[in-house]
């Protein structure tokens, strides 16, 4: 891919916000990947929230090799505030986000930034897909492929798109308007989801554009944040609620399959988690609204038991003689091909249409709305 049209002085400057707590294993790995962008129009900030281990040393010695990467420290404070901090000494006309553990295809920013800047301001954001890694930087599963472009806040509510907290690229002021990173989940001891928080907070007011391709290695390993299931199934109820009650014109429909959702994904998380008081509470309030969840619950967990007996006769070696596989590495070699859209259940595809409409009539509401304000003003 060529470098994206124009000299350094011709295109807009996209500030990168790196929030890092004791990222030492990963933040070389991570910085060399936000410095090998194609789009080379960067200043990069990253803040050391409180670290006590090796974080800021690590980062000083790369920042002498490059000049767009700023040291900022602060006391530990969370995600949230590391990011509102970076926002806040920004010098960018788009800010990019990307977390101390995770890496970027060279392309990533490049693409995100030509495709935001040939749209209109309503249009704040740009998200790209993503692959799953692990510690030693190898693709060990698929983010999401599910995906929508334009004003999708209801969609999101029930999808949640965008999938983690590197995918995003947002104007700067779009950003400050809204608030940036909301930082009392952290204080509440629920902190996990603010990504999605500030996501749902930007898609009730504006559209969002996506790359179909999947330009960021989202590392999955024991010490990140969302390895902390039962936080995670908190986090993650919490933010739809206050989603919901900042809306009070969200359709029923909406409000309901947001719910649902989100009672789903938490369950998972409280399973993980063994919290098995949680777990059932929350699959009881699943039961009222999607019975056949339950069922199919039931159904596959004494299928795992039937399986489980008939492995028993298996010897140690055989069992693990194919644990090991060879895995991709998420590195500059990987094609990053469109994606097809997954295949849907029918229920699926009937929620995602009748949110899709539900969308354009709130998308309609807003734009009424801001006319009427600017012409009051004029």
């Amino acid at each position: 891919m060529l470098p994206f049209s124009g000299g350094d002085s011709d295109l807009p400057l996209v500030s990168v916000v790196v929030p890092a707590y004791n990222a030492s294993a990963y933040i070389e790995r991570t910085l060399r990947s936000a410095i090998r962008q194609t789009y080379t129009a960067l200043e990069i900030i990253v803040v050391d929230d409180g670290s006590t281990d090796d974080t800021a040393k690590v980062v000083e010695m790369i920042a002498m090799s490059d000049s767009r990467i700023r040291l900022l420290s602060t006391p530990n404070r969370g995600v949230a505030a590391a990011r509102n901090t970076g926002i806040d000494t920004s010098s960018g006309r788009f800010v990019a986000f990307l977390d101390a553990d995770d890496l970027w295809h060279r392309t990533k920013i490049e693409k995100q930034a030509k495709a935001l800047n040939r749209l209109p301001n309503r249009w704040a954001a740009v998200y790209a897909l993503h692959y799953l890694i692990n510690e030693d930087d190898e693709i060990i599963g698929l983010g999401s492929s599910r995906m929508a472009r334009g004003y999708i806040y209801a969609q999101h509510l029930k999808f949640k798109y965008v999938g983690n907290g590197s995918a995003l690229l947002v104007r700067r002021d779009v950003a400050l308007e809204i608030g940036g990173f909301d930082s009392s989940y952290a204080a509440a001891g629920i902190g996990g989801c603010e990504d999605l928080d500030f996501e749902l907070r930007l898609a009730a007011h504006y559209c969002i554009e996506v790359i179909p391709e999947r330009l960021v290695g989202y590392r999955k390993h024991p010490g990140s944040m969302s390895s902390d299931h039962l936080r995670m199934g908190k986090s993650a109820l919490e933010v739809v609620r206050r989603s919901i009650a900042a809306n009070p014109g969200l359709p029923r429909y909406a409000i309901r399959s947001a719910i649902d959702a989100t009672q789903k994904y938490a369950f998972w998380e409280f399973r993980q988690a063994r919290q098995s008081d949680l777990s059932l509470a929350t699959v009881l309030a699943i039961l009222r609204s999607d019975p056949s969840f339950v069922i199919r619950l039931m159904f596959h967990k004494v299928l795992r038991g039937i399986q489980h007996s008939c492995r028993l006769g298996l010897t140690a070696s055989s069992s693990g003689a194919s644990s090991r596989i060879n895995r991709s590495k998420f590195d500059d070699q990987i094609a990053h091909s469109f994606i097809q859209c997954p295949e849907e259940t029918s229920r699926s595809r009937r929620d995602r249409m009748r949110l899709s409409a539900l969308d354009a009539k709130l998308s309609s509401t807003i734009s009424n709305r801001t006319g009427a304000a600017l012409g009051q003003r004029s």
